[in-house]
């Protein structure tokens, strides 16, 4: 990343605002604005999120928002309700009063002498999350939004629910707000008040997990602030940008399908990360497209913006399998609609491990041939990565051979030509099942002349969701259905010499959890196919080879590493007592802000645990320590979750810990079961 300080604006910042709520809370923000904007009042974009102003993101909000004060604008980082340096409690995510906050955050904003009345929002994650929120809502100032890794179904494209089966990621996004929810405000910023704002989180914070497993299915609950449920209700131009390796792949191209307003979707190969952060690489000169969004629609400048394709996706070459990549070798292609033109789907039938050439009659169902059968054991899916990378420590998925040993797997002949894909594959399955809770995943692979297979989408179904993830049904052992099962969406070329394979499984542990018991799956050839989204090889790109600068951002906030990082991602098996383990830590270390002279540290354990095939022995802890200290003021949190069950219940352990120089000031235990409700 190129560092630049050379900007139009000189800018001054004011670390700790405070921002009156209806309710009497107050919320903390750190203003970015241009000197000038004292008489020449500018827009203000506002940063939304719950990760601590001051300290954990301070490092990252140093580059870009100085950076895009620097050409013009307000940049306000606001702390949610209960985090940082702002008041009161964060009980849950996206609840309606976090999304009135942040109307009246906006409302504040408009008013103030240096605004000229004009608002955007932005964000990456809970941020894109809350900017898309609250637009449904239709504030009156707020006239864009830039959204980078997010959805619009917080049910079934979320860390929650798959395709209606449990993921991991549940309990790990549940173990991680457990912690940033229960950490202390800065004392030096909100004075003597700290310890009593801190027990006040401490003593109404529960393990968000106990919420969203009393909801397995989709309700009023996941309704709310997906934005799906309405399309309509988002009226102002959206900018829009996930990365293939994230979670949140397929967000972009619904918004660009479903909107009925100006909009640019951006899909690059990245991680959960931002576009000029993005990793794995190529990043790109992110924030200076950003300041050509804001120039347009918050200071009417015409530059052309919204000019080229709506779409500009990264498609990506052909790797070997790694669990980490520095970059991925590719090229942009634009598309000028969405759904594109250019794209065709072509369905393929699966005979007997092998998916036949393209069918012509894509609507026709041909008759159902012989029936090929798979039980999964629990060790399928022990390479599948993280639901969502963030390429640290290393988390994408590995070779999938020993994975496919365990799975159903149907492969082309080798590619005679180059075959490039864009967007959503689909798999349609004529099926039956032995048990009546039972799920499916399909994974999509990428196989070298050498035998290596890398993983390039798959996706999930609980099959009990096959028709509604709202009214599950169970099914019928022995009975035949029919059900489609949606694959993320990619960007892909396989060379020539090169099989597109496609595997069939009926676990994929530790990433979803598991069925109450092992399920027989039967498959019947000829009526069950796979769908590719082909985009034709000799389509123009419709984009520059290079249709991005370097990324560039404000110079970093200064930090020292106090003491080391730790990355750990283990695979373990024990062949005495049949144990399989999933161990991934992911350590910070601790880091010095010189600035403030403050001491912080994060470090997260997360453990998968299996035993044989038992699929009622499956088990998910996560453990975050947090430490702040500075002087004499040393704070610790611990908070620990396990998640276990049986055939007809989750069970969920938790306790929290809170520590003062070394003493603990604070404990709590919960230990709660949640029915299994066909999961």
């Amino acid at each position: 990343m190129r560092y630049v300080t050379n900007l139009p604006y000189e800018t001054k910042e004011e670390e700790h605002v405070t921002i009156p709520m209806s309710d009497g809370i107050r919320l903390s923000a750190h203003i970015w604005r241009p000197t000038s904007s004292d008489q020449e009042p500018v827009p203000a974009v506002l940063e939304y999120i719950p990760y601590r102003k001051r300290d954990l993101t301070a490092v990252r909000d140093s580059i870009h928002h100085p950076y895009l004060a620097g050409h013009g604008y307000a940049c306000v980082r606001v702390d949610l309700r209960g985090t940082g340096d702002s008041e009161g409690v964060l009980r849950d995510e996206y609840l309606e009063r976090e999304q009135a906050d942040a109307e009246e955050v906006l409302a504040w904003l408009a008013e103030q002498p240096w605004c000229d009345g004009g608002t955007g929002m932005m964000g990456i994650s809970w941020g894109a999350f809350a900017a898309l929120q609250v637009a449904a809502r239709r504030p009156p100032s707020l006239k864009a939004i830039a959204i980078a890794s997010f959805t619009d179904d917080r049910h079934a494209d979320d860390m929650h629910y798959m395709g209606g089966a449990l993921l991991s990621d549940n309990l790990a996004e549940a173990g991680t707000m457990f912690a940033y929810g229960t950490c202390p405000p800065d004392p030096a910023v909100v004075g003597e008040r700290w310890r009593e704002m801190w027990h006040e989180r401490l003593e109404n914070t529960e393990p968000w997990v106990l919420e969203w497993l009393r909801h397995q299915r989709r309700d009023d609950y996941w309704r709310h602030a997906s934005v799906c449920e309405d399309y309509t209700s988002v009226q102002c131009p959206v900018l829009a940008s996930s990365g293939w390796a994230d979670g949140y792949s397929n967000a972009v191209t619904r918004l660009l399908g479903n909107l009925d307003v100006p909009r640019k979707g951006l899909i690059g190969p990245w991680s959960h990360k931002f576009p000029h952060l993005g990793e794995p690489g190529p990043a790109i000169g992110y924030l200076q497209e950003l300041v050509r969004w804001w120039d347009h629609w918050l200071k009417g400048v015409d530059n052309g913006v919204m000019d080229g394709p709506m779409l500009q996706a990264w498609m990506q070459d052909s790797v070997p399998p790694s669990t980490s990549y520095e970059e991925r070798p590719g090229r942009w292609v634009g598309e000028p609609d969405w759904p594109s033109p250019h794209i065709r789907p072509v369905t393929h039938p699966l005979t007997r491990h092998t998916i036949g050439p393209p069918r012509e009659d894509s609507a026709a169902v041909p008759e159902p041939g012989e029936a090929m059968t798979v039980r999964s054991p629990l060790s399928v899916g022990q390479f599948a990565g993280k639901w969502a990378s963030y390429n640290a420590p290393p988390d994408l998925p590995y070779d999938q051979r020993e994975e496919d040993g365990g799975s159903l797997v149907f492969d082309t002949e080798p590619l005679t030509e180059p075959v490039e894909i864009l967007g959503s594959p689909t798999v349609e399955l004529d099926l039956s099942v032995s048990e009546p809770v039972a799920l499916v995943a399909a994974r999509l692979s990428d196989v070298s002349p050498d035998g290596a297979a890398t993983r390039v989408s798959y996706g999930i179904l609980n099959l009990t969701r096959r028709d509604s993830t709202e009214a599950p049904e169970p099914l019928e052992p022995g009975r035949r259905y029919r059900a489609t099962v949606p694959l993320n969406g990619v960007a892909q070329a396989f060379p020539p010499g090169h099989r597109i394979r496609l595997s069939l499984s009926t676990s994929y542990w530790p990433l979803a959890w598991p069925a109450p018991k092992p399920a027989l799956l039967s498959v019947h050839e000829h009526s069950s196919t796979l769908t590719l989204p082909v985009r034709p090889v000799d389509e123009p790109d419709e984009v520059p080879s290079s249709p991005f600068g370097e990324p560039e951002g404000t110079p970093p906030l200064a930090m020292t590493q106090v003491t080391p990082p730790e990355e750990r991602w283990d695979v373990k098996r024990d062949l005495i007592d049949y144990r399989s383990e999933l161990d991934i830590v992911k350590d910070r270390g601790t880091v010095r802000f010189e600035d403030i002279g403050l001491e912080a540290g994060r470090r997260a354990h997360e453990r998968y645990t299996a035993v044989a095939d038992d699929f009622t022995s499956v088990g998910g802890e996560t453990t975050w320590t947090m430490r702040f200290q500075r002087d004499d003021w040393d704070v610790r949190v611990v908070t620990h979750t396990r998640l276990t069950c049986d055939e007809t219940d989750f069970f969920v352990d938790a306790t929290l810990d809170a520590y003062e120089a070394g003493r603990r000031v604070f404990s709590r235990t919960w230990n709660e079961e949640v029915p299994r409700d066909l999961l």
